[in-house]
């Protein structure tokens, strides 16, 4: 088993499991009157814009997952090379390119970064095992 790409995995879905947690207790339960997803943008926007807003935050997660789940998999069974290595490269620079728009779009206030950062490079590091 490859211990980079696991603990890689693992962090992605931690990573994921915060975010939506803290994205419903810390914004949308504010944004929320009744029902599942949040409809009350207050003056600011309107009803199908906060929708939108809790679709989009969930949906990061959940591919965020899906990312998860592909490190653990290649982890337990590689792929063949080629292949592998495509995939390994495509999510370290999703990983670091997402862990830059946080760094840059929170001023660094954010801490999601570091969790994102810490994935492209645990994934990077288990290219070479």
């Amino acid at each position: 088993m490859n211990i980079y790409l696991a603990s890689a995995g693992g962090l992605a879905f931690v990573v994921g499991l915060v975010h939506s947690v803290l994205g419903e207790v810390l914004i949308f339960r504010r944004m929320r009157v009744h029902g599942l997803v949040p409809t009350n943008g207050g003056k600011v926007i309107g009803e199908g814009h906060v929708r939108i807003l809790w679709a989009s935050w969930h949906l990061v997660t959940v591919l965020g997952w899906l990312v998860a789940g592909a490190l653990v998999s290649l982890a337990i069974m590689p792929m063949q090379p080629p292949v592998q290595v495509l995939a390994l490269r495509a999510i370290v620079v999703a990983m670091l390119a997402s862990s830059l728009l946080v760094l840059v779009g929170t001023k660094a206030r954010h801490p999601g970064w570091v969790g994102l950062l810490g994935v492209a490079i645990l994934t990077w590091l288990g290219q070479g095992t």
